[in-house]
């Protein structure tokens, strides 16, 4: 059996070959940028592993033995899953692993932007030392701390702002409000969440229905005061539209790890947008979650080629 990893940023593949050779799985690596290179390198592949390189429909349709396709990751908007299925393909993802790693990361954010803490280091950098920041700072236990969306790193998040002693309110539509009443989360209609948050942190996946969710009429409901989190799926925000908003003062400031387009493009409005804290898609970033990824994302493979039914699997 052959497995093809289409693409990937890790230093090498030994978690990989560690959990399917044994199986007799060859596992070959290619860094795919397109579909056709794609197609080139996985027509006769049993399995493949994918980070980033397109599967879409012309892909799936080119593979002839292929039994599973696994995203190294939690989001899986690079594989036409409808298309896998119909072909009798599984599609699964990754989504126990970098939990606390993305709900740090999160919280890291929603900190340092609540906090001002970019614009004060700037200013002092600048030669200005002032006890007060410039705008204005509530604490937070005087705050709101929503989350659009409630699944496990969600929860995580909202354990790790309870312990800063924010108020905590939910949107998310397959939750129930005693569910999260059990974990001290008030529901809230999304128009609701949207104007009372005083941090807005987004765990929602991408539909065509939460496709640029904030947008400029969205984030014309919320308050000037308010600060956005986003470390869940780049395409949940309109980023230009988000950057005209901080631009205008319509909020005070985004910290953000996902965008639309990866890398963001050179040109993009939010690279000179006001307080806005932009970092590189390193959420799930740890020395421990790297080879977890990859070896959670082999063993998913190894269950289906021999014959078991897969952990995680994706549904449309």
């Amino acid at each position: 059996m052959r497995l093809v990893v289409t693409d990937y940023g890790f230093p090498n593949l030994a978690p990989e070959r560690a959990a399917l050779e044994p199986y007799g799985v060859e596992v070959v690596g290619h860094q795919a940028k397109t579909a056709d290179d794609v197609i080139a390198i996985a027509q006769d592949a049993d399995a493949l592993l994918v980070q980033w390189a397109p599967v879409n429909a012309d892909v799936i349709a080119a593979l002839d033995r292929c039994r599973i396709i696994v995203r190294y990751g939690i989001g899986v908007d690079n594989v036409d899953i409808a298309a896998a299925t119909a072909k009798g393909i599984v599609v699964c993802n990754v989504p126990d692993y970098c939990l606390d790693e993305v709900a740090d990361h999160t919280m890291a954010l929603a900190l340092a932007t609540a906090r001002q803490i970019v614009p004060i280091d700037a200013r002092i950098r600048a030669g200005t030392w002032k006890i007060t920041p410039d705008a204005p700072m509530p604490s937070f236990r005087a705050s709101a701390f929503g989350l659009v969306g409630f699944g496990r790193i969600a929860q995580a998040v909202a354990e790790r702002a309870r312990g800063f002693g924010f108020r905590l309110a939910a949107y998310d539509p397959f939750a129930s409000p005693e569910a999260l009443a059990a974990q001290g989360v008030e529901a809230m209609p999304l128009d609701r969440l949207l104007a009372e948050s005083d941090v807005l942190s987004l765990h929602a996946p991408l539909t065509p229905d939460t496709k640029h969710l904030l947008n400029a009429d969205t984030l014309a409901t919320m308050k000037p005061t308010a600060r956005i989190v986003n470390t869940s799926r780049g395409g949940l925000i309109d980023g230009e539209a988000l950057a005209d908003a901080l631009e205008r003062g319509v909020v005070a400031g985004a910290a953000l790890d996902v965008f639309e387009a990866e890398p963001l493009p050179d040109d993009h409005p939010l690279r000179r947008a006001p307080n806005a804290i932009l970092t590189s898609h390193v959420a799930w970033y740890s020395e421990q979650s790297l080879p977890a990824l990859q070896r959670l994302a082999a063993e998913e493979a190894a269950r289906v080629l021999r014959g078991e039914s897969p952990k995680n699997p994706v549904r449309l």
